[in-house]
Order: C-alpha cells, then sequence, then structure tokens
C-alpha cells in the first residue's frame, strides 16, 4: 500500500506516546498542539485505524495502536542509529543513547559509567529509563531502549541476557541496630526484627518470594515499597532492618548505614545486560555497552 505519511508524522505519534499529553508532545518537538493534532490525524487517515482514544484527562493508545506503536518507535530507532553511524567521525559523534536499568544499577552504578563514557564521546547524551525489572524488559523488547541491565532468574523470550556479576542479598541496617556488626544473620532470625518490605510488582521481591518460599516471616513487614532505595530510605529513618542486593548499598563508611550477610540460604541475582534478540546495536550503543562491561568487571 502506498504510505501517505512523513517521518514529521511518525516522531509527532513518538513523542504522543512518550508523553501522553497533546501539550506536553507538542512543545517536546517544538510545535504548536494544532499542529501536533493535524499531524496525528493525517497519521491515523493514512493508516486507515483510530491510534488513540482521547478523553480531557489522557489519550491512550488503541489495540491497533499499540501494535503500530512497538514497529514504528523500533524502525525510528534503527533509522536513527543508521543516521548516526553514518555520520559518526571520531570525538564528532553525536547522538542519544537510551538504557534501560533497574533503579539500583541506575542510582549507584550508572553515574561513574556515563561519567567515563561522556569523557571520550562529550556530545552523545543518554537517557536512563530508571524503573522495575518487568520495565526495563518491556522497554528492550518494544524499543524505547537499545539495551538494558536488569537481573535474571530465569529465560526471557526475545531477549539475549549478557550475565555481567552475581549479586548477594544482605541485611541492610543502620550502625545501632542490632544486627549491625553482626558476621552474618539467617532468614529466619532476620524475619524476627522489624523490617520493611517490598511490594508484589517488584522483580526482587519475586525473586526473594520463590527463593525464600519454605521460610514464613515471623511478622509481616512494618512497610512496604515498590524500589530497593526508597526501601533504603526507610532504614535509615529507623524504621527497620531490610533485604537488599549488594550493589544497592551505599559505599563503605557510610554515616547512617551497614550491611550483614544473610545466610541460610545465600540468596543471589544475577545481574547482566539485555539486548532484543536479533538487534544490532549502533557504533556509539555499543561503545557504551562495552564501557558498562569494563566497568563492571573493574569493580566487582
Amino acid at each position: 500500500m502506498p504510505v501517505n505519511f512523513d517521518l514529521s508524522d511518525l516522531y509527532a505519534f513518538r513523542a504522543l506516546i512518550e508523553y501522553g499529553n497533546f501539550r506536553i508532545a507538542a512543545e517536546s518537538i517544538c510545535l504548536s498542539q494544532p499542529a501536533l493534532s493535524r499531524r496525528i490525524d493525517k497519521l491515523e487517515n493514512a493508516l486507515g485505524i483510530k491510534l488513540f482514544e482521547r478523553t480531557t484527562r489522557r489519550v491512550a493508545l488503541t489495540l491497533k495502536g499499540q501494535a503500530f506503536a512497538e514497529r514504528s518507535v523500533q524502525l525510528l530507532a534503527e533509522l536513527e542509529n543508521i543516521m548516526t553511524d553514518l555520520s559518526e567521525v571520531s570525538l564528532a559523534r553525536t547522538g542519544l543513547i537510551t538504557v534501560a536499568c533497574v533503579p539500583s544499577a541506575a542510582y549507584y552504578f550508572m553515574p561513574n559509567v556515563i561519567s567515563r563514557f561522556q569523557t571520550r564521546y562529550p556530545r552523545v547524551r543518554v537517557k536512563l529509563i530508571d524503573s522495575s525489572a518487568g520495565n526495563v524488559y518491556d522497554a528492550v523488547i518494544g524499543g524505547q531502549a537499545d539495551f538494558g541491565i536488569s537481573f535474571s532468574g530465569r529465560s526471557l523470550p526475545d531477549i539475549e541476557f549478557l550475565p555481567l556479576l552475581e549479586d548477594v542479598y544482605v541485611a541492610a541496617c543502620r550502625h545501632e541496630h542490632v544486627i549491625a556488626g553482626k558476621k552474618s544473620i539467617s532468614w529466619r532470625d532476620f524475619y524476627q526484627h522489624a523490617w520493611v518490605g517490598l511490594d508484589k510488582t517488584s522483580g526482587n521481591r519475586n525473586l526473594l518470594d520463590r527463593a525464600l518460599k519454605h521460610i514464613i516471616p515471623a511478622t509481616p513487614s512494618i512497610c512496604e515499597t515498590r524500589h530497593v532505595t526508597t526501601m533504603l530510605g526507610m532504614v535509615e529513618a529507623g524504621l527497620g532492618i531490610a533485604a537488599v542486593p549488594a550493589m544497592s548499598m551505599p559505599a563503605s563508611g557510610h554515616s547512617a548505614l551497614t550491611r550483614v550477610p544473610l545466610t541460610d540460604p545465600v540468596v543471589k541475582r544475577t545481574v547482566g545486560l539485555l539486548r532484543k534478540s536479533g538487534r544490532t546495536l549502533s557504533h556509539i550503543a555499543a561503545e557504551l555497552e562495552n564501557t558498562i562491561i569494563e566497568q563492571y568487571r573493574s569493580v566487582y
């Protein structure tokens, strides 16, 4: 069938997907709101389908819109990669790399990686989608991210997973807590204390539930959060202790927090790089991926 729309229409479509709001999406690509609406109408007319359900409060993709979004966003990303590769020359390289990343790695690890990378490629921008393990997977599969950093205890469909390190779970506590200074603590003893947990949307929660299905906590958690970084804030505030991945802990010498190894059993997660099967990264995205591998192997 003939193509009766252009790249500008696809960029307008991608902006509206990302922001979910006509005004903000229009501003992001330097258009007026009516101009953005005309481009979306043109795209819908060219395709002969309705891409969005519009209400006074929100904009949501239709089922056909979701199917078109997955392929069109990936098409734009591939086109941008091709254009970037064609124009890259030494340090004059420019472009945008999007990495989906679990919050613990984003907060405690990626700043050093980005700093190292930008000394070599100062004109390349890095966008982080810091979200849950499930959202990292969706972003990589859907083409919103060039690649991802997450953990996996099982194979994921249509994903190439490159393991980087084994990350053990430890008990996070304040320096003055009764367990601080212990060589280790069992999970059963851990659950004898006031503890902060993760809700069921967390990939870490799901991993721990599978590994500890034979252990029933003596008392329920006093508070649940969605992300490990928030949970550490609760621990720092003195609400209780928490089981967290070791890499999410602040560097040694933190003024308030310390860690104690958790045993019986020792629970680990495998952290690694996620890439959509069959996808070839642009040169600069591959360079960032290599920088991550170098950083992980030098630190851990």
